[in-house]
């Protein structure tokens, strides 16, 4: 760890006095969905921190957020098998060998849980005197007050509060600031884990880069990454797009109509468009793979599309991935090759139907053993595990590779241009 690229105002785990009080962790274990664990990394990512609590002789009390069991049009809370921790902990104990407690609490039908009940203390009572190893609250979505704004929120947070003599924020991945990650570092003294700190420690290497640095970002909404994607523009040397933030940036500046491209987005992305005139920032990729539909992949119903033949207002089916020869020839392969800093939070085609633009991708990138290789979270790397595991797994274990738990994270720093303005982390911070 580089502590020289975290705040020097940043409390520190290590800096923690943890011997016989019980510590209250938030992390980002949101990996469960339809009851199963779709990949374990951001669990087995967290577990340096426990070990630091165990040889500092503190006792654990987890909790993570699990799915949107909220329904934000009625506000209502559904706790379903699907959606709870309980696969977390069947996992954690086959790591671990210790006893894991998960209590139940009553819940309401439209409310979710409506707070902690006076049985948890019970259960705090016997982690202190070591009859069970840690305890890990059920997903923190399921209570009312996590993401209330009212009474209910306070009432949560002081119950929270309640449980532990510390608290330590581990969940980079969840940063938006919520009962359990932002307000409860307000009620007690509160330190970041060592995830969350090697999370910190490597966003400088995209803040900061080496270069030449090369971007790479793609989407499912042109709107929803306006920010990021001019955020990264500016520090980047190139910048590859995918997906529909491709297709939308190609229908602005070609003045063609791609299937699943609004008007609206076509005109947000104009501005992106004038700007890359004179710095020629983006790279395009010359060979698109055009589709009739959505829905699936046949013969017939799909074809190679060349960018230099785009008509403009001729009307073109989806975009559906990036032919591979866009990447292993030319220019593409050149920069990819010859950079020395390079973010990736992007899939390129429709996955699972469309993998071929991506599987290319990831392999010019990792093929380059002279950058530094950051990979940002959530779909990025299920696909560069389901496209090239033996590359996911060399880049475990390699020093110019790291794997982010949180991609809209890392997308939220950079278009703030620090990690340190996000509220759970700014609350760690000694002013």
């Amino acid at each position: 760890m580089e502590s020289r690229n975290l705040d020097p105002g940043l409390r520190l785990i290590q800096q923690a006095e943890m011997r016989g009080k019980t510590v209250l962790i938030r992390v980002d274990h949101n990996v469960v969905k339809g009851g199963r664990i779709k990949d374990p990394y951001r669990i087995d990512a967290t577990l340096g921190t426990l070990y630091v609590i165990a040889e500092k002789g503190g006792r654990p009390i987890l909790m993570t957020h699990v799915g949107r069991p909220r329904d934000k049009k009625t506000g209502n809370i559904t706790c379903h098998d699907g959606e709870s921790v309980i696969p977390i902990v069947r996992y954690m104990e086959k790591k671990l060998p210790i006893k894991i407690y998960s209590p139940e609490f009553k819940a309401d039908p439209e409310k979710g849980i409506t707070g902690l009940e006076p049985s948890i203390q019970m259960a705090v009572e016997d982690l202190k005197q070591g009859k069970i190893g840690m305890i890990y609250l059920p997903n923190t979505r399921w209570f009312q007050g996590e993401q209330a704004t009212g009474p209910e929120r306070e009432h949560f947070t002081r119950g929270l509060a309640g449980l532990a003599d510390l608290f330590v924020n581990d969940a980079f991945g969840s940063w938006q600031p919520h009962a359990s990650t932002f307000d409860v570092a307000k009620e007690l003294p509160s330190y970041a884990g060592d995830l969350l700190q090697r999370e910190l420690a490597s966003l400088h290497h995209v803040l900061n880069p080496e270069r030449p640095f090369l971007g790479i970002i793609a989407g499912a909404k042109y709107d929803t990454k306006i920010g990021p994607v001019r955020a990264l523009y500016e520090k980047v040397d190139h910048l590859i797009l995918g997906g529909l933030l491709y297709n939308t940036f190609l229908a602005a500046k070609y003045g063609v109509d791609i299937a699943g491209v609004t008007e609206e987005d076509k005109a947000l992305a104009s501005s992106l468009v004038e700007q890359d005139k004179d710095k020629h920032k983006i790279l395009e990729m010359p060979y698109l793979v055009e589709s009739e539909s959505t829905d699936g992949r046949s013969e017939g119903t799909f074809g190679t599309v060349e960018l230099k033949n785009l008509k403009a207002g001729a009307k073109y089916g989806y975009f559906l991935d990036v032919h591979p020869d866009s990447l292993e020839k030319g220019r593409v392969k050149k920069v990819i090759g010859s950079a020395k800093t390079i973010f990736v939070n992007a899939v390129m085609g429709l996955m699972p139907y469309y993998y071929e633009g991506s599987e290319a991708l990831y392999r010019l990138i990792t093929d380059n053993k002279a950058a530094m290789k950051l990979f940002g979270g959530g779909d990025t790397l299920q696909e560069l595990k389901n496209l090239c595991p033996g590359s996911y797994l060399s880049g475990l274990d390699d020093p110019e590779t790291y794997y982010f738990t949180g991609g809209g994270s890392v997308l939220t720093a950079i278009e703030q241009g620090s990690p340190y303005g996000l509220k759970p982390v700014e609350v760690l911070i000694d002013k």
